[in-house]
């Protein structure tokens, strides 16, 4: 009986460990979503987010390509500038591709990766973030500063968090990032 309560808590929460009484009201049952989706996260969810598959695919064809990809980052009192750029014509494409977008989800605060403390951090200060992005021959400049201090340094964090994910590839991702 214990064990199918716990499975039963699994279905309905989503929580392995928390039982509930099989007899409890469904109303009485927890909601485990921070978000309106109900789920785990921030927001709706993935599927709610129609460019969500395309900048999956993106920064995972980046992720397999990494070894191509040049970056380097230059800090700034007020944040940071960096430089992305490949040989590859495609992986420059690619990377302009993938700025553009996540600049989109920046601006409209369609959030991604917020398991890790870092980026869901730098959403709650979309607001207070400036960028500025030029096109390259092979990739992006990109500026991206912020008159509040604190902002600075969770730029200049996620700036040395993207580099990381070149560096190390998607052992980094499924990484969380302190925030500083």
């Amino acid at each position: 009986m214990v064990f199918l309560a716990f499975l039963a808590s699994l279905a309905v929460t989503g929580a392995p460990g928390r039982l509930i009484a099989a007899d409890a009201p469904a109303a009485e049952v927890p909601r485990q979503g921070r978000g309106p989706g109900g789920g785990r996260g921030y927001g709706r969810g993935q599927w709610d987010d129609p460019r969500f598959i395309a900048d999956r695919e993106a920064y995972q064809f980046l992720l397999q390509h990494r070894d191509t990809i040049r970056r380097t980052v230059t800090p700034r009192p007020d944040g940071v500038e960096t430089l992305t750029e490949s040989d590859d014509p495609k992986v420059a494409g690619r990377i302009q591709e993938h700025v553009a977008s996540m600049h989109d989800r920046v601006k409209e605060g369609r959030v991604i990766h917020m398991r890790d403390p870092l980026f869901r951090e730098v959403f709650r200060h979309r607001e207070q973030i400036v960028i500025e992005i030029t096109d390259t021959e092979k990739g992006v400049r990109v500026i991206e500063t912020s008159d509040d201090p604190h902002v600075a340094k969770l730029i200049k964090a996620h700036a040395e968090v993207v580099s990381k994910f070149i560096e190390n590839g998607p052992a980094e991702v499924r990484r969380n990032h302190p925030v500083p």
